[in-house]
């Protein structure tokens, strides 16, 4: 399952050698495996098995950049494939094989580069042997090993190589003509551009059956369909009843889907509502069991009789705007299970199949959708079921309209915020209450700021809606309440906001030359009334952004954000094309989110709208946009949902700024009340 890029295969690895205890990875006619992330080809190519999700994000491009850099292997050769299963996969941030919390790089540049190391040495080694040197007299360098003049190709030496024991990986000193540090051209695009990249919807097996699906609402059931009329429907083999659900089966998906039609299905369910979700944040951040995160000092002793300045933040229910439907494929056969899916959680996706995890293989396919849908395994457990049901391979891919009813939102939120303000006119005393379905760990609730009494708690809310991963994590709504809520302390005190936010920031030096580097940048005027501009500055994922937004109201009365600059330290930058990227493509993601109508959530699901009609903004409407990668030697950050955590705050502090009113709802609303 070569996924992209334009070479083969390499030999590498590290703490397990395939002799000694084996490794995962296949290799192709004439390839040599070395571990468990590197393979070389004859002709020299190299393939890199990456384990994270390709989600449009581009880590199958900064993770193979980073093999490839201390392998020394020419980019021009190098391919990856995804990682098969195993517990060397397991990201090491998260305990798990998953794909979020812009994590990726973090978890696995080590790895890479000792893979890269151990290859290099034993390709280093082999040369050396051939040549009879001192092998420390020997280099690397775009896909071949070098001694003075001479020079073998990796693709010459990996045979010998291979037989060699491993050693101790000796990691490259920084240097020039590196691959780490350039805007490397992606591997996933020649794929995706020419539509040769195959998603788990292109999957074709012999004997395969389509399946079209419709399912009940939380804590429903199938009620009643037409079984004549939806078995009777051309094109159509069978109908098919689960738990909660009915199926179609076709010799095309659009014959399956054009059978439920017919079929007319019928479900009980839930009659929670837009007014259910709010009643149940309410009850839990009044009365809810609340979970200490941070408990620096007596507030309440600190606070004494005084009057605290409050302020309650309400962030809406998102749902994802995924271009890629749900689907998955089965096929079981000498009682092995095979299964293709789109699969951002590797584990989620093995118990949701219901088998021993050791009798299935499952294929991570590519993931459609940069949001965090792929954390979703709605499809896999049907799609087994009816394979396991009619003995023949099935694919199962879920309408657009039923994934969206059947989408499982970020989760909403209320923050409720108080602050007391020193005698110096800066804050004495900080107060965060969270409530969401997010359970009670917040990362990100804790603000940068340092204030010398602080008390940070979460509550858990048992609403009516299923909830899931978004891109940002709860790390973009805390930090909207946290941003927002630090501007209105300082307008409230008299102080000039960015003024506020440096004489607080402490010890944080790295978001402290954030902040200022984008006050320069941006061309920041104080924010005061009428000036349009509005900052946010939040340390998360272990990087650093700050942004500054030029917003107003348009003549339609919606928000019109009409530039970004946006300043990051992510520390020591793989790919800053890939993170420019990310940045711009985070910002104006989480726009759309802000600026867009919330779900409307009926029978405790989200109504379905097409992408047409969910006010999206189109390319003529997208903001300028500056990203600035500021120089850093730390260890990289992660930057997937960095525009997240600061778009909506920056947007809130801008409107504050031009207009003089505080806008504490997400999405926008500017005509509400």
């Amino acid at each position: 399952m070569i996924s992209g890029g334009v070479g083969i295969g390499l030999v590498v690895a590290f703490a397990a050698w395939p002799r000694r205890v084996g490794s995962g990875l296949t290799a192709a006619k004439g390839e040599r495996v070395f571990g468990h992330y590197l393979k070389i080809a004859p002709d020299g190519r190299v393939t890199v098995a990456v384990p994270q999700a390709e989600t449009g994000q581009g880590i199958w491009t900064g993770l193979a950049q980073i093999a490839a850099d201390e392998l020394g292997a020419a980019w021009e050769q190098v391919a990856v494939e995804s990682a098969p299963a195993g517990a060397v996969y397991v990201n090491g941030l998260l305990k798990a094989r998953k794909t979020a919390g812009a994590t990726s790089i973090r978890a696995f540049e080590q790895p890479l580069r000792e893979a890269g190391a151990v290859a290099r040495d034993l390709l280093i080694r082999a040369a050396a042997i051939k040549w009879n040197i001192d092998p420390t007299l020997c280099e690397t360098a775009d896909g071949f090993v070098m001694h003075g003049a001479e020079r073998l190709g990796f693709g010459q030496l990996a045979e010998t190589a291979a037989h060699l024991a491993p050693g101790k990986p000796m990691l490259r000193k920084s240097g020039s003509g590196r691959l780490v540090g350039q805007s490397l051209a992606r591997l996933d695009l020649p794929a995706k551009s020419d539509g040769s990249m195959r998603f788990a919807a292109d999957v074709r097996l012999p004997g395969m059956l389509f399946a079209a699906v419709r399912i009940a609402p939380p804590g429903g059931r199938l009620a009643g369909f037409d079984r004549p009329a939806g078995e009777t429907s051309p094109g159509v083999r069978k109908l098919v009843v689960g738990d909660g659900w009915l199926a179609a089966l076709g010799e095309t998906w659009w014959a399956a889907e054009r059978g439920l039609v017919a079929a007319s299905a019928r479900f009980t369910g839930s009659d929670a509502n837009d007014s259910a979700v709010l009643d149940a944040l309410g009850t839990a951040l009044d009365n809810g069991k609340r979970t200490s995160l941070l408990a620096r000092g007596n507030y309440d002793a600190t606070v004494g009789k005084g009057r605290a300045f409050a302020a309650t933040y309400r962030i809406a229910a998102a749902e994802h705007r995924a271009l890629e439907p749900l689907s998955a494929t089965a096929r079981i056969s000498g009682g092995r299970l095979e299964l293709w899916a789109p699969v951002q959680d590797h584990d989620a996706a093995l118990a949701a199949a219901g088998w021993s995890a050791g009798d299935i293989t499952l294929y991570s396919m590519p993931v459609g959708d940069p949001s965090g849908r792929g954390m979703a395994t709605d499809a896999i457990p049907i799609a087994v079921e009816l394979a396991r049901q009619v003995g023949r391979p099935i694919q199962l891919t879920v309408s657009a309209k039923v994934g969206r009813n059947h989408d499982r939102l970020r989760t909403p939120m209320l923050a409720r915020m108080t602050a007391f303000p020193s005698p110096s006119g800066a804050m004495a005393a900080w107060s965060g209450r969270f409530v969401s379905a997010s359970g009670t760990d917040l990362p990100g609730a804790t603000p940068a700021y340092e204030v010398p009494v602080m008390r940070i708690e979460s509550v858990v809310a048992d609403l009516p809606i299923a909830t899931g991963y978004m891109r940002g994590g709860s790390e973009a709504l805390t930090a909207f309440a946290n941003e927002s809520f630090i501007d209105e302390m300082a307008r409230k005190l008299g102080v000039e906001p960015f003024l506020f936010r440096m004489g607080l920031l402490g010890g944080n030096v790295r978001l402290a030359k954030a902040l200022n580097r984008v006050a320069s940048l941006g061309n920041w005027d104080g924010g005061a009334i009428g000036s349009r501009l509005g900052l946010a500055a939040v340390s998360a994922f272990g990087s650093h952004i700050a942004l500054l937004a030029e917003a107003g109201i348009g003549p339609d009365q919606r928000v019109a954000v009409d530039r970004l600059v946006a300043v990051v330290d992510c520390g020591r930058a793989i790919n800053p094309g890939l993170i420019q990227q990310q940045v711009e493509g985070s910002l104006i993601e989480a726009l759309a989110l802000a600026t867009n109508d919330a779900p409307q959530i009926v029978a405790g699901m989200p109504v379905a709208r097409p992408l047409r009609a969910a006010g999206l903004t189109g390319v003529g409407r997208v903001p300028t946009i500056i990203v600035e990668l500021m120089p850093s030697k730390a260890a990289p950050g992660g930057v997937s949902g960095l525009g997240h955590v600061v778009l909506a705050a920056a947007v809130a502090n801008a409107l504050a700024s031009g207009t003089g009113r505080r806008l504490r709802d997400l999405p926008f609303d500017p005509m509400a009340a």
